[in-house]
């Protein structure tokens, strides 16, 4: 049950399997002014962590680490049904099962939400400290995903099946 005077926030990353401007992934690129446009007006929105503004950037400009192609998407919005409407009801379902045409396979874990006061805008770091304590110790009230959230439902009938992931050769 989300705390009272709090909002949810999320961090979804992932590793482009080419640069932004390789054909590649043009259709990604293409789609993220449109998609996070929508997001923006969605009932219950309330923040997201923004790139240059430069016109089909998005947040990409928000590479982690030295790795231009290993991007952050941020967000805050007022309770997890709306974040949940917009990831699976909209137009962003069309993009998110296309994914692996765009992101290489993460071993690891590659989405997180928590619980902030009202009115917090949380950093980059705040973000990928809180996906590195879900990785380490599991959903917990400091950092979940979707199955940790009761209300939560929707991903359960309308998120993609995992991708298998492919052998690593050293």
């Amino acid at each position: 049950m989300q705390p009272i005077g709090t909002h949810i926030a999320e961090l979804n990353i992932g590793r482009l399997i080419a640069p932004t401007d390789d054909p590649r992934v043009a259709d990604f690129m293409g789609a993220l002014d449109m998609v996070n446009g929508l997001g923006k007006r969605m009932p219950g929105f309330v923040w997201m962590m923004e790139g240059s503004g430069e016109p089909g950037t998005g947040n990409t400009e928000n590479a982690i680490g030295d790795d231009p192609q290993f991007v952050a998407n941020m967000t805050v919005w007022e309770d997890v049904q709306s974040l949940e409407h917009f990831v699976f009801n909209t137009v962003h379902k069309k993009f998110y099962d296309r994914r692996e045409e765009w992101f290489q396979i993460l071993g690891g874990q590659h989405f997180v939400m928590w619980y902030v006061e009202q009115g917090h805008k949380p950093s980059l770091d705040e973000a990928l400290e809180r996906l590195a304590y879900k990785e380490k110790h599991g959903d917990s009230d400091h950092a979940f995903g979707w199955s940790y959230l009761k209300e939560a439902q929707l991903h359960i009938t309308n998120a993609c099946t995992p991708p298998v992931m492919e052998s690593q050769h050293v």
